[in-house]
């Protein structure tokens, strides 16, 4: 693959404490969203903030790596759900910090068991630069969930 590079911008007006600003995707102009100081602390009210667009960011390329590791072991995928939640905390000495993020995997494989399921799971945490980012200062967790052939899809 080649190197890849993406860009974003934001621009603020006003105080960090009553400002607010947009965030906006440079590379694709896929999207402009509101962000502010009390998104990020509080109830979004429709607005976005950091922690929100790096849960994005790690759900999304887990996805995908996730979709490669079952195509590459002959199982595609018909459907996958991933969820992510990064948890800010105040670390000791060191203020606020990403102290973990936590995938959530659901799938539906047709020729797949839950075995290797959990195997692609895994094999995807571990090629997922999202991931390796994260852990370099977070706990990241996984927890994989094939979906019964017929049955419920969890909707």
């Amino acid at each position: 693959m080649p190197r890849i590079v993406r860009e974003a911008d934001i621009v603020w007006e006003g105080t960090t404490a009553r400002g607010s600003g947009v965030v906006s995707a440079v590379s694709s102009g896929a999207f402009e969203l509101p962000t502010t100081i009390a998104s990020r602390a509080g109830d979004p009210e429709g607005k976005t903030s950091p922690e929100e667009l790096l849960a994005a960011a790690h759900a999304a390329c887990f996805v995908t790596s996730l979709g490669s590791e079952l195509a590459r072991a002959g199982t595609p995928p018909e459907r996958l759900d991933v969820h992510c939640r990064i948890t800010m905390d105040e670390v000791e000495g060191a203020g606020h910090r990403i102290v973990a993020s936590a995938i959530t995997a659901r799938g539906s494989v047709p020729e797949c068991d839950a075995a290797g399921f959990a195997r692609a799971a895994e094999a995807a945490d571990a090629g997922c630069p999202f991931s390796a980012l994260i852990r370099a200062s977070a706990a990241v967790t996984v927890e994989a969930t094939l979906d019964e052939p017929g049955g419920n899809d969890g909707d």
